[in-house]
């Protein structure tokens, strides 16, 4: 059986700094993530889409957490079409997707901020998150071939939030087989299933090196209101359950497996973190 790790996608989220899990004398950046190092062993860097990653920070992040500790880092919004403040841009350069000149210096940037991370081999996955347009065909393809130029040798993951990459066992092979080609790995996803845009529980495996999971929640709120009623879900020990043989069975055909909570609300994330963790260990 492949290494499984279990974690959450922040450990630097206002609700779950706010909720009190963070002891008393830890809740300051560097005690903040030594203590959540101190419990598991991957994180999710969720900050690294809303603005680039910088390299000092990716340096003490390194420094603050023990040997095999990973980060997968989410890419920065404007290198997955995502809609991105002109605040967030380096060097005051517009937010235009469509300029050349602008995207390679975000790249420059965030490969730069990303580096500390690569060259200490605590870099996961770079896990990018398409929006709900980005949908199956010969552009989506176009810019998976170019994402892949641009990222050779990266360890690089993809979980799309259009339900049409995964809608029926044709387009299922047809999208395994793309990102396979790529050396991408597919991101499966937990949510709500009773909505238009729900994403189906697939666990493809297109990467012998890694399978990522990430838990979503099942509010039926996705894709309307405040984050927090998006992302609004404490996963039952039951609800959890039913994933475990999933788990195990995903960990046996891959080298490592990365189940990631991003139900971020309070500390609903990481008891959902720690309950999983029981159960798998049993």
């Amino acid at each position: 059986m492949g290494e499984l790790l279990i974690g959450t996608c922040s450990w630097t989220d206002r609700a779950l700094v706010g909720s009190g899990w963070y002891p008393a004398g830890r809740r300051d950046a560097e005690g903040r993530l030594r203590y959540y190092a101190g419990r598991f062993p991957v994180v999710e860097v969720d900050a690294s889409y809303y603005a680039l990653p910088g390299e000092r920070n990716s340096r003490l992040w390194v420094e603050r957490t023990p040997a095999g500790f990973v980060f997968d880092v989410k890419a920065f919004s404007l290198l997955t079409g995502h809609p991105t403040r002109a605040a967030m841009m380096p060097d005051g350069l517009p937010p235009d997707a469509g300029d050349p000149a602008v995207l390679d210096a975000v790249w420059a940037r965030f490969t730069a901020g990303i580096e500390p991370l690569r060259a200490a081999g605590r870099l996961g996955a770079v896990l990018f998150q398409f929006p709900p347009w980005f949908v199956p065909g010969a552009r989506a393809e176009a810019f998976l071939r170019e994402c892949a130029e641009r990222t050779a040798g990266w360890p690089l993951a993809v979980e799309f939030r259009h339900p049409r990459w995964w809608a029926d066992e044709e387009r299922t092979e047809a999208t395994r087989d793309l990102l396979s080609r790529h050396g991408f790995t597919a991101v499966a996803v937990d949510m709500a299933q009773t909505l238009a845009s729900s994403v189906p529980p697939v666990t493809p495996v297109t990467t012998p090196r890694l399978s990522i999971v990430r838990f979503h929640g099942r509010s039926a709120a996705w894709g309307t209101g405040s984050k927090e009623d998006r992302f609004r879900h404490d996963y039952s020990a039951a609800e959890l359950a039913q994933w475990a043989p999933r788990l195990r069975a995903l960990a046996e055909r891959v080298d490592e497996l990365h189940v990631l909570f991003n139900n971020c609300c309070a500390d609903a994330s990481v008891r959902a973190a720690e309950t999983m963790s029981g159960l798998l260990a049993r």
